[in-house]
């Protein structure tokens, strides 16, 4: 049965970064993360077959069920036929693998619960953080090695080290890829939420100029976050909580960025390409997030969020003000600070905004400059362009760079307008 009308090039890509993970997982639950190879391995050798296979035959009607029927054929030869699995694989496999080793399965349950125990997997507490993300956009997003430094705007060589070092640990590791447990998701749920946050936040912040990096690392966070959502031990108030900040923040992504690839600051966004499906759906897990008493740091965040996406509401600010005074006590950060300054500005002023901000001192950041240039721009017109100035040289965005030096470029043409008038 085909299915002509389906181009494979059109379709494989999509496939691969849907599919590729979910059958890694799967494999993973039979061969261990001892041999995390083998699994890779085979998903990348099934994916070929079918990039041959279609070529010649064209897509079949139902490509996924395809891909995981030569998966599961591919699985099995490899423990009919190599003599790995006899002598290296096969005695350190847990009994109860091995007794159930011939018999693969890609139900949608086998599936899921694969999926969710590989992610708390790659969240190994051994790994650094940057680690544990590059470990999560290989092994779940099942990005290269190439599109992860180009993420990270970081060498080749650096991530290819680094992922090594990670793998090892995870290898090294008694984790099974199975059905979890409460215990597993008491030991590592904190782990893996600041994982998926930090992974959304290296997509929705990037340095990177590259569009489609920037929205697939945020769809992926979203993506992984669902499998979450849909466990009954990881579906938590901070879950949901998590899940409607990427919801609230992800409607604004088209927003962000015009068609020169400049960043559009929050005031100047056409409100119009806001996602309002999106926003429903932050509203949703927000409000599925208040079942209780927990107030964390994503309920917060989320909440700010939130208000930012309602137009036409100047008594919002306040409020988002309020919810930046109960995070910077529950986890301080210099962004978390400079973010409670834009606001402190909405609400008392610039000029109370700047003796706020000046007492940060953080001379080595971009953004704090860029705060101070963007409160100075109606106050002195000198200071701001000084600012926005120092912000450029810390900034190593291509694309920050760009909307500072247009903010620069404003105010010399609102001075030389008023040079005119007078």
């Amino acid at each position: 049965m085909q299915q002509n009308a389906i181009l494979p090039e059109a379709i494989l890509p999509h496939l691969f970064r849907q599919e590729y993970t979910k059958i890694t997982a799967v494999l993973c639950r039979y061969f261990g993360l001892r041999h995390i190879e083998i699994a890779e391995d085979i998903a990348s050798e099934t994916f070929l077959k079918a990039s041959e296979n279609w070529a010649v035959n064209g897509v079949p009607v139902n490509p996924t069920a395809w891909l995981y029927t030569v998966a599961k054929n591919k699985a099995k030869d490899y423990f009919k036929h190599l003599t790995i699995f006899e002598t290296q694989v096969k005695k350190e496999l847990p009994t109860e693998t091995a007794q159930e080793s011939h018999t693969f399965e890609f139900d949608i349950k086998i599936i899921a619960d694969s999926q969710l125990a590989m992610i708390f997997a790659v969240c190994n507490p051994t790994n650094s953080t940057e680690a544990q993300i590059c470990l999560a956009l290989q092994i779940l997003c099942g990005f290269s090695v190439e599109e992860i430094a180009n993420a990270f705007l970081t060498k080749t060589e650096t991530i290819k080290k680094r992922l090594q070092r990670a793998r090892n640990n995870l290898r090294n590791e008694n984790f099974q890829i199975r059905e979890l447990g409460v215990t597993d998701v008491q030991q590592r749920l904190d782990i893996v939420l600041k994982t998926l946050y930090l992974l959304f936040n290296e997509g929705y912040f990037s340095k990177t100029d590259n569009q489609l990096i920037r929205k697939e690392l945020c769809a992926e966070a979203v993506r992984l976050t669902l499998i979450l959502i849909k466990n009954q031990f990881t579906n938590t108030p901070q879950t949901n909580a998590l899940l409607a900040l990427m919801c609230f923040q992800s409607s604004r992504l088209e927003a962000r960025i015009n068609d020169n690839g400049e960043v559009v600051l929050f005031e100047q966004q056409d409100k119009s390409l806001w996602d309002q499906t999106l926003i429903e759906k932050g509203n949703y897990y927000l409000v599925n997030a208040c079942d209780g008493l927990e107030v964390s740091k994503y309920h917060l965040e989320a909440g700010i969020a939130y208000w930012h996406t309602t137009l036409a509401n100047e008594n919002k600010w306040p409020h988002i003000l309020q919810l930046y005074n109960q995070l910077i006590l529950i986890e301080y950060s210099p962004v978390t600070a400079l973010n409670r300054t834009f606001a402190f500005a909405r609400v008392y002023g610039n000029e109370k905004a700047i003796h706020e901000a000046e007492q940060l001192k953080l001379n080595e950041n971009s953004y704090y400059h860029g705060l101070l240039g963007h409160l100075y721009t109606n106050i002195d017109s000198e200071k701001a362009t000084n600012h926005y100035q120092k912000a450029i040289g810390l900034t190593k965005s291509k694309t920050e760079k760009q909307t500072l030096a247009k903010e620069i470029e404003r105010i010399k043409e609102n001075k030389q307008g008023k040079n005119k008038i007078n």
